[in-house]
């Protein structure tokens, strides 16, 4: 059968891209996988996002074809014009599965969602298997997002409601009693405080017994499981006493071509775990680099933010500033740098120009070399004639001389510059530069090595996400950025630039949520193989 999934606080939905695609591009030995039936997120443009990624998964689903879809990606995208009947109520019925709701903000409106949950589940009698998935928003745990809450006077903690919107997810879990949850969160939650008090106790021991901590009569319990090793949290444990650092998932560990350390929980109900079920563990694979998933994407110019843009342009600011950025190395004892640059001319002719190829689709051929196989099947889709969401954002010609210092230290010395490794021409006017706050305002993603943290800044501010090529002098457009999260190529992200920034930047890696849903979907079948047994 397909397991029923609810996805809270889904924003572009990568956690339950991972739980939908098990099944479909995972060898499952004929065994079905998932079925998406509600998502929930406050952000329309993410809502459209689930929208058409849902109506992709029903066209799929349906046997309905994807001549239209592809036709759709490849030609410019616009409104969806479905062809047919059959398109028109995939379409709609995809539309009911994503639902613009900001839970915790309306008392009534939640109601009304928790009843057409409940009635969904009750109308197929899925309330024993179901699943529910989701990351309740995180600024209030994040690092920092506590830093800058704790430069403002007026801030109180438990006066945040962002602290306690993980109990809209509760408040769905003791309602749905689902067989099994995953909740994922930012490190931050293991360390966040409260009136001095530890939020990721308080939030176990509530996870345990939702319908006691939501005051109903009646409901069951969980357990509380480590995805990479042996925690276990249980009714009448010492949550003060409990390691988080045992629940924190790395990912690059796990293929995720990126250092996202997130604390992700698995809770199993307990009628589950009494009949003797005990869930896996994620298996650890070797590093991928940022560089091994960026190959094969088109190359791309930068564009210029100030006195118009074109290639010409471009060209001529690229030219300035690579002499002036030589001589400015020269003069302060950047010898093997220079060497970098001069190579880079040599080997990119600058008036070659714009590196805009004739075509904007991936190279299969580059990408397949470098991604490892299970990886790069996952991400690549030969019948995309585009690289979706990939275009450029503007730059100043400073900047562009700075994005090539950075890029040409880092491919040379294996390591993104701080402020002190800069010259002083290349110096940002900032009155905090050499303070040791901005350290690393321009940082690098190093061909070499799993990328930083992708975070919705990526929006405001390029500066933290500069492309390891010297030549393409610029930032990370949305495309690699969803790369580096492991989005298939096909999945595309719906609203402006920025809109699309945020939704990449917030989500969990698919990737790793394909393979949260094997553990899960073990768990769901060793209980599934009980009832069987009873007939």
């Amino acid at each position: 059968m397909q397991f029923p999934v609810i996805d809270l606080f889904a924003g572009p939905g990568g956690l339950s891209e991972g739980f939908s695609s098990f099944g479909t591009k995972a060898p499952m030995n004929g065994q079905d996988g998932y079925r998406l039936i509600v998502s929930v997120e406050k952000e329309k443009s993410a809502r459209e996002t689930l929208l058409m990624r849902g109506f992709y998964r029903l066209l799929l689903a349906r046997g309905i074809g994807l001549d239209g879809w592809y036709q759709w990606l490849n030609q410019g995208l616009g409104d969806y014009v479905p062809r047919n009947n059959e398109e028109r109520q995939a379409l709609e019925d995809a539309g009911k599965h994503a639902r613009l709701h900001e839970l915790g903000d309306d008392q009534q409106a939640d109601k009304e969602l928790e009843d057409d949950i409940l009635e969904l589940l009750s109308a197929e009698d899925l309330h024993e298997n179901s699943v529910l998935i989701g990351g309740p928003p995180c600024q209030a745990y994040s690092l920092v997002g506590r830093v800058r809450n704790q430069s403002n006077w007026r801030y109180d903690a438990a006066k945040d409601n962002r602290h306690f919107l993980y109990k809209e997810y509760l408040k769905i879990v003791a309602l749905t009693q689902p067989a099994v949850f995953v909740m994922e969160n930012v490190r931050g939650i293991l360390s966040s405080k409260v009136n001095g008090k530890r939020v990721f106790p308080m939030i176990l021991k509530d996870l345990v017994s939702p319908h006691e901590s939501m005051k109903l009569c009646e409901g069951r319990k969980y357990h509380i499981y480590s995805l990479i090793g042996d925690a276990h949290f249980k009714s009448g444990d010492d949550p003060d006493a409990v390691d988080g650092r045992e629940f924190l998932i790395k990912s690059e560990q796990y293929g995720v071509p990126q250092r996202r350390h997130r604390v992700i929980l698995l809770g199993i109900r307990e009628d589950l775990v009494s009949s003797g079920i005990k869930p896996g563990v994620l298996l650890p694979s070797e590093e991928v680099a940022a560089g091994q998933v960026l190959i094969g994407l088109p190359e791309l110019r930068s564009k210029l933010s100030k006195g118009g843009d074109s290639d010409g342009r471009w060209v001529d600011a690229v030219t300035r500033c690579e002499s002036s950025l030589m001589k400015c190395l020269e003069k302060n004892g950047y010898k093997d740098d220079v060497a970098v640059i001069q190579n880079r001319r040599a080997s990119h002719a600058t008036t070659r120009g714009v590196l805009q190829p004739g075509s904007l689709r991936v190279s299969r051929e580059k990408a397949e070399v470098m991604i490892p196989e299970g990886l790069s099947s996952w991400l690549l889709d030969d019948d995309l004639k585009v690289a979706l969401n990939h275009e450029t954002r503007g730059h100043i010609e400073k900047d562009l001389q700075r994005y090539l210092f950075v890029s040409t230290y880092g491919k040379l010395h294996k390591v993104s510059p701080k402020a002190s490794n800069f010259p002083k021409c290349l110096a940002p006017k900032h009155k905090n530069w050499n303070s040791g706050k901005f350290s690393d305002r321009f940082r690098v993603q190093l061909a070499g090595q799993p990328s930083t943290t992708v975070t919705s800044h990526i929006s405001k501010d390029g500066h933290y996400f500069i492309h390891p090529d010297p030549a393409q002098c610029r930032s990370l457009t949305v495309r690699e950025a969803a790369r580096l999260q492991t989005f298939p190529d096909n999945y595309i992200f719906m609203g402006n630039r920025t809109e699309q920034y945020v939704q990449v930047g917030n989500a969990v890696p698919p990737y790793l949520a394909l393979q949260v849903a094997e553990v899960v979907h073990d768990v769901l079948r060793q209980y599934e193989a009980l009832g069987e047994e009873v007939i």
